[in-house]
């Protein structure tokens, strides 16, 4: 495994470890923290970083036009997740903080079918 490979992939598996954790707690504590925001973000930040270095590696006539599609997508969700994120905790009310979590669930869920999709990808 090359060292930009390699980078790529430690840093796709540190965004599903902070959106992990920034969807999970706020779903247990049942409402938004600013906390919860900061994962989000790093999340993002983590599965730009890894995305733009796969892009760079990947042959894009041997690549899976469903990966990409999910994985723009999911790039997309996560980017308007903590936006939408955002605004909630400075303007939301109580009930929007604490109905948010429907909607993280759903990117979290749908973040994972690219991730997935790469795994079984790479290993053929």
């Amino acid at each position: 495994m090359g060292i930009f490979l390699g980078s790529a992939t430690i840093s796709i598996t540190l965004a599903l470890i902070f959106y992990s954790i920034g969807t999970w707690s706020e779903h247990f504590q049942k409402g938004l923290r600013l906390w919860h925001i900061v994962f989000f973000v790093l999340g993002l930040c983590a599965d730009s970083l890894g995305t733009a270095m796969m892009m760079e590696i990947a042959d894009p006539m041997k690549g899976n036009a469903l990966h990409g599609i999910t994985g723009a997508l999911a790039l997309l969700l996560m980017a308007i997740h903590a936006a939408w994120a955002i605004y909630t905790y400075w303007k939301g009310s109580p009930k929007a903080k604490q109905n948010f979590s429907k909607f993280s669930i759903f990117v979290w869920t749908f973040w994972l079918i690219p991730y997935i999709l790469g795994i079984v990808l790479g290993i053929k």
